[in-house]
């Protein structure tokens, strides 16, 4: 069916509610907006949907939220009436429509016989992956966008083990909902009858008091300095009320709120675009920092399973760390601490992703511990962690990946800001007892380990005709992607495609125990490497380059030349 034609059925048919299609009719003499709409479906896959909010096949709307539920309803009842009554746990961000489209999942949930707990208000995503856990449910949802715009949102699946699902349960998901041949097909149930039935559960207070005990037992150390200033914003989102909960019950005297991005705002009216990684959603916190002399900024996204901060230095200027110099940091601190405390097991492992840096790595090492690489993405970093649970490979402590992502221990399986921003505000408090700051001890890093140096850039490609290019990229780079770089070799390259690895010298190549993704990396002679893949999640083509040198000029020199060559070699292929 055309896109056109699919228009016109929305348009015309009455089951869909008036406001949606007055918002068709809106549109009618924009082709160009008609296409985009529906010129496809809002794919579902192991990150869900994410899609901008409004009308059509390729928007978010309660009907692609129904759709899609009923495909995960379906995906539980094969699996028998305990599955069922086990239930599935709902969360949801601040955003436009998240409450609609959560309690819109939860109803259609209830039609099917599937028990509902639904979180009576704005949730962090890392609560939900702890509440799945807590409540021994089958499955959970959490809706939300994490940092994207105000215009977007989405729908995140999660399973048993508290982590995000992985392509089996995604394309069973998928298959159910290929099968629904009209939105009308999918019913749902009256909220007060779901209730009265007891398959609708409102939850928040116990479990609130259970996270936030449980993130508290993560604490490592107690001797700090709890007079530290430390600036919080939580750019509008679901921050607000557990990390500022947290902090309190660990006794910080100093924790300063952004007023202005303090509580909900759909709109992100003073942020724009809510990422931490954008160092322009530190400008409220920078103003305020230095008005109160803060020691530390921090930062959340809007679902709160990202954090970034900034620190001051000395001449009270701020300085942004990165996720990888975070990751490192945090790595070094819980590895430090654990040692002290003798309690760093003998198969400990961390798990990052494979476009995350080396430095988390060589520290780890230092303590014996392993580092195991992975896909991008927390379901599979977690997914490592579901798995050696099962096997006992390995005893997994920490995981993280360089887009700001962190979670220490076993009970979420997700990252969480909430656990991740208590244990940065420790580790400055312990670092300041020793008159240093997380800038010292970065830099006491780089003169143990080698400077690391690091630059992640996009091209942005939007459209039918943008997603095609980025393909286009993907495949002629695999086969005619660059030997040598301004003095540097090439001596792997990874194909996580072909599930291999090709050593350019002798041309032998061997498996990797890596699932298949539209990914490259390209090791070069110098510890330097750089990795292409596209987003899952935006239209875009990522490009991440790595260096290690014996100074910070040394390896940032490095950086410059790899990207010239790279974007150089990308921007030709039309």
């Amino acid at each position: 069916m055309d896109y056109n034609k699919k228009y016109l059925e929305w348009l015309n048919n009455e089951f869909f509610d008036e406001i949606t299609r007055e918002e068709l009719k809106s549109i009618e003499n924009d082709k160009e907006e008609i296409e985009d709409r529906f010129y496809k479906e809002l794919a579902f896959g192991t990150a869900g949907l994410r899609g901008k909010i409004g009308a059509g096949t390729n928007r978010m709307n309660k009907y692609i939220i129904s759709t899609t539920t009923q495909g995960l309803a379906e995906v539980i009842k094969k699996r028998g009436k305990e599955a069922m009554a086990r239930g599935v746990a709902i969360a949801y961000d601040v955003r436009h429509y998240s409450d609609e489209f959560a309690k819109t999942a939860a109803l259609v949930l209830a039609q099917n016989g599937i028990k509902a707990y639904l979180f009576e208000g704005i949730r962090p995503t890392p609560e939900l992956s702890y509440t799945i856990r807590k409540l021994n449910a089958i499955s959970g949802i959490v809706v939300t966008a994490s940092h994207n715009p105000k215009d977007y949102n989405g729908y995140k699946v999660y399973w048993e083990e508290g982590s995000q699902i992985l392509s089996d349960i995604a394309n069973e998901i998928t298959d159910e909902i290929g099968d629904i041949k009209n939105y009308s097909d999918v019913k749902i149930m009256d909220e007060k009858e779901a209730l009265d039935k007891e398959l609708l559960e409102i939850i928040g207070k116990d479990i609130d008091d259970d996270y936030i005990e449980m993130v508290r037992n993560l604490s490592l150390r107690n001797e700090v300095d709890k007079n530290i200033k430390i600036v919080y914003t939580p750019l509008n989102g679901t921050g607000n009320v557990p990390v500022r909960r947290v902090l309190r019950e660990q006794e910080f005297n100093n924790i300063f709120v952004v007023p202005e991005q303090e509580n909900p705002d759909p709109d992100f009216t003073t942020v724009g675009y809510p990422n931490p990684e954008d160092l322009n959603s530190f400008e409220y916190a920078i103003k305020l920092g230095q008005e109160k002399n803060a020691d530390l900024l921090i930062a959340t996204d809007p679902d709160c399973d990202r954090v970034r901060c900034m620190v001051k230095n000395g001449d009270g200027n701020y300085e942004a760390l990165n996720g990888n110099q975070i990751g490192a940091i945090l790595i070094n601190y819980i590895l430090e601490a654990r040692e002290e405390q003798n309690s760093i097991p003998n198969n400990g492992a961390i798990v990052k992703s494979i476009v995350t840096g080396d430095l988390g790595k060589v520290i780890a090492k230092s303590y014996n511990v392993e580092t195991v690489d992975t896909l991008t993405g927390f379901k599979n970093i977690c997914g490592k962690a579901n798995e050696f649970e099962r096997t006992n490979e390995y005893d997994f402590i920490f995981g993280y990946e360089e887009s700001i992502g962190y979670t220490y221990g076993t009970e979420v399986r997700d990252k969480d800001a909430v656990s991740a921003s208590m244990l940065l505000c420790e580790a400055a408090a312990y670092y300041k007892t020793k008159n240093k700051t997380l800038l010292d001890i970065l830099e006491s890093i780089f003169s143990e380990y080698g400077y690391y140096s690091e630059k992640l850039f996009s091209l942005v490609l939007e459209g039918i005709e943008g997603q095609e290019r980025i393909q286009r990229m993907m495949k002629e780079y695999r086969v005619g992607y660059l030997k040598d770089i301004k003095g540097s070799n090439l001596v792997k390259f990874i194909d996580f495609l072909d599930e291999s690895v090709l050593d350019i010298k002798t041309g032998d190549k061997e498996p990797i125990d890596i699932p298949k993704q539209n990914a490259m990396k390209f090791i070069l002679d110098d510890e330097s490497w750089y990795a292409i893949r596209p987003s899952g999640t935006e239209p875009k083509i990522k490009i991440y380059i790595y260096s290690k040198g014996k100074s910070l000029e040394e390896a940032e020199s490095k950086i410059e030349n790899i990207e010239e060559a790279v974007m150089g070699k990308l921007n030709s292929i039309e």
